[in-house]
């Protein structure tokens, strides 16, 4: 089996503040995570260039329930991940959250950080079809195999969740 060249890592850490995102992604990247955020942000970074300068790893980062994260870990990503010596990108992150995220990135705090986003990808939730099948779906998964829901019901399931799956 070819050895990954990624380094994968998930947090959910978003509510926290500065440090404990620091000390979390510290944790994750298998470093000592410090008391101090200077500290916490010398080690990611020492850690990141030598996964990819030294191992040929890039590390991904997946930030889940973006849409929670504190306006000041978001100012600090942008500074975290930038490696200005290199033309190439050490890390790739992947910040995912409700509709609601991009609502946050749209403030003027985050215009630089914005700026840095290379795709951008909305959801704009299922349609009453796809609605239709994912209920379907979820309900053979659950062992129902009768059907539940009339048309006219799926119909409101769907407009009320505005197709969100989390919300069906």
């Amino acid at each position: 089996m070819k050895p990954s060249l990624y380094k994968v890592i998930y947090t959910i850490h978003s509510t926290v503040k500065v440090n404990g995102f620091y000390r979390g992604i510290a944790a994750s990247l298998d470093a000592q995570s410090f008391y101090r955020k200077t500290e916490n942000f010398h080690i990611i970074q020492t850690e990141i260039n030598r996964l990819a300068l030294d191992k040929k790893h890039t590390p991904v980062i997946i930030i889940d329930e973006g849409n929670y994260t504190k306006n000041a870990v978001l100012n600090d990503l942008k500074i975290l991940f930038n490696f200005e010596r290199e033309s190439s990108d050490h890390t790739v992150i992947l910040l995912f959250g409700l509709s609601r995220l991009n609502n946050t990135l749209q403030l003027s705090i985050h215009e630089s950080f914005r700026r840095s986003i290379i795709m951008n990808y909305n959801d704009d939730g299922y349609s009453k079809e796809e609605g239709r099948t994912y209920i379907e779906w979820k309900l053979k998964k659950a062992g129902c195999i009768d059907p539940v829901f009339d048309d006219s019901a799926i119909e409101a399931i769907v407009n009320a969740s505005d197709g969100t799956a989390r919300a069906i």
